[in-house]
């Protein structure tokens, strides 16, 4: 049965989207951004700050499902400049093991919501 995941500790929706739907034992994040949850402005002084703020709020979502990183299985990341590509590995690296990382894509886009930098989503197994 399908479950809406929930919290206000994440950015709430900018559309007609859940910040994440659980399904079974599997949770489907949707793409988060460097929106602070608490103020609803884009933190976007360095790609770095931006990074932490996403992972952050995917963080968020995951443990509004009783969930943390060593859940993840997958994840996509979407970038607007792949020279970003080092820093932004750097942060994310900050919350995996790296013996234990889930899978990974890393796609250059032209644009994201908002026009930030960086989005990420993550597909997560209890």
């Amino acid at each position: 049965m399908k479950k809406i995941i929930s919290t206000l500790k994440a950015p709430q929706p900018i559309g007609p989207y859940s910040q994440a739907v659980l399904m079974g034992n599997t949770l489907y994040t949707s793409g988060q951004i460097a929106l602070n949850p608490e103020t609803a402005e884009l933190v976007i002084d360095s790609i770095e700050e931006e990074t932490t703020q996403v992972m952050e709020n995917l963080k968020a979502v995951l443990e509004a499902a009783d969930m943390s990183f060593e859940n993840i299985i997958k994840v996509s990341i979407f970038i607007s400049d792949m020279n970003s590509f080092a820093a932004i590995n750097a942060i994310y690296g900050q919350y995996f093991d790296e013996a234990t990382a889930p899978a990974r894509e890393t796609v250059e886009v032209a644009n994201l919501p908002k026009f930030v930098n960086v989005e990420i989503s993550a597909i997560a197994v209890k």
